[in-house]
């Protein structure tokens, strides 16, 4: 199987520093953002789904600072400084999955995630999900593993076994079957 295995993703590379109103305030370098409880940055998070009803999922590559090794969305990131957030989304898809499709934003939302004493995840986050056929061509740098799930065998799993998945998913997944079945239902119908 094909990979790209650029290295894509640093820890200096200057993230969206925002307020609790989605503001920009300024700019810090992806480690900084990280650390501790973590200071509050723009992200995304993609749902890739196919024909059959299923959803993309994957492993976190070891090389990651926080949650390595745990399963998570499809694709997920930040936009850089300078970087609107659509040409970010697409950037990493095509970087992580090899990858371009056209997405449907459904919400934005605020969390804040400890790491243990690693650091944490502070961001304002926009979930996007999407529809592809195409050949996964992945990154091992970004994904340790991957796989397509049917939709309720996911909630079934997360339900389950929380423990192997980033908390991220488990908040967006738990909001996106509550609130927006419908439009995931109209993206994977042909």
């Amino acid at each position: 199987m094909p990979v790209n295995d650029t290295q894509v993703s640093f820890d200096d590379e200057l993230l969206v520093v925002v307020d609790e109103k989605n503001r920009v305030l300024g700019y810090k370098n992806k480690l900084e953002c990280h650390k501790g409880d973590g200071i509050l940055h723009r992200a995304f998070s993609v749902f890739i789904f196919n024909d059959r009803g299923e959803v993309l999922i994957q492993k976190r590559s070891g090389q990651k600072h926080l949650w390595p090794h745990f399963w998570s969305n499809s694709c997920c990131s930040h936009p850089r400084k300078g970087e609107e957030l659509e040409n970010a989304v697409q950037r990493r898809l095509a970087e992580e999955l090899g990858i371009s499709t056209p997405l449907t934003h459904l919400f934005t939302f605020q969390y804040h995630a400890k790491f243990g004493n690693v650091g944490s995840e502070r961001e304002i986050c926009a979930v996007y999900i999407g529809k592809s056929s195409d050949r996964i061509v992945v990154n091992p740098n970004e994904i340790a593993e991957w796989r397509w799930i049917k939709i309720n065998d996911l909630t079934r799993e997360l339900a389950k076994d929380p423990d192997q998945y980033t908390p991220w998913i488990k908040l967006e997944w738990e909001r996106m079957m509550l609130e927006h079945r419908g439009e995931i239902e109209h993206i994977i119908l042909p």
